[in-house]
């Protein structure tokens, strides 16, 4: 039976075509848009999948401050099209959420569990919880969040944090990057064999998959340039020196002890070794 991937064109939904092979059924615009409730349930009706995995999103987190209409259109509207769907299929929907549920303990030290009170800042996280809230609705649910996600572009991906910093780099300008924000951005290949895991496992409800550990993004972005060996001059900045419309988490680093309890789950590694493979995989491609 198929596991249909919504947002397929993205950096985590085209990684899950490629983990899943030919159980994969990839949908993204313009044959579907979430936002379409007659299309969503026509479609997922004829194609019967055992499973739906959501990774269609609208993650633009300060255009969301100033458009949240066109924000919750994707991220809960859409997600109630898809629960609606699966329960008139009776199949499971992997919903992939964010450690922007949190952030507004400002005090914050340890690793949030799933059990700890979500407290978005802004009109994407709070997005974000609604649809998780959604999906818990139907019983065959599955949460997985995670952060900072970085990993071979997809079709209609935006690019990420990595490829934004050597970029930039290239163009030989002094680079300002956040110091004061600590989470765990985390490698594509990793979130997606863990998703597939947790589906794989019939595993309900909330779990975190990151990579292990905390930085910040002004050293995640320091260890991209040692990594390959370039030489950058980089200024640490605070979140308030770059001035960025959306508020962001100070701390939301995600513990993933609940996914690392199960028996025979791959290990999530430490984000510089993730970083590592990734920066090893990306030299070795094609030019």
């Amino acid at each position: 039976m198929a596991i249909v991937i919504t947002g397929s064109q993205g950096q985590l939904g085209s990684e899950l075509c490629r983990q899943l092979g030919v159980e994969a059924v990839g949908l993204d615009l313009p044959e579907l848009d979430i936002t379409d409730r007659g299309r969503v349930l026509a479609t997922l009706a004829a194609i019967r999948p055992q499973a739906v995995i959501n990774t269609a999103a609208y993650t633009l987190v300060d255009r969301a401050e100033k458009e949240p209409e066109a924000c919750r259109a994707v991220n809960v509207a859409g997600v109630a099209h898809l629960v609606e769907a699966c329960r008139r299929l009776d199949c499971t929907l992997v919903q992939i959420s964010t450690d922007y549920v949190f952030g507004r303990d400002a005090r914050r030290e340890t690793p949030y569990r799933e059990t700890d009170e979500p407290g978005p800042l802004g009109v994407y996280g709070r997005s974000k919880l609604d649809a998780e809230r959604l999906a818990a609705a139907w019983e065959k649910h599955l949460v997985v969040r995670t952060c900072g996600l970085y990993g071979r572009p997809g079709p209609r991906s935006p690019g990420n944090f990595v490829e934004t910093m050597l970029r930039l780099a290239a163009a030989g300008k002094p680079l300002r990057v956040v110091d004061d924000q600590r989470c765990t951005p985390s490698y594509v290949p990793h979130v997606a064999r863990a998703a597939v895991f947790l589906l794989n496992a019939k595993a309900r409800g909330i779990y975190h998959a990151v990579n292990s550990g905390e930085t910040t993004w002004y050293r995640f972005a320091a260890e991209v340039f040692r990594l390959v060996g370039q030489e950058v001059r980089m200024e640490a900045i605070t979140t308030a020196d770059y001035g960025a419309p959306a508020p962001r988490p100070a701390y939301s680093v995600l513990d993933t002890g609940k996914y690392h309890s199960l028996a025979g789950c791959p290990a999530m590694p430490p984000w510089q070794a993730a970083l590592a493979e990734y920066v090893a995989v990306r030299r070795a491609a094609p030019a």
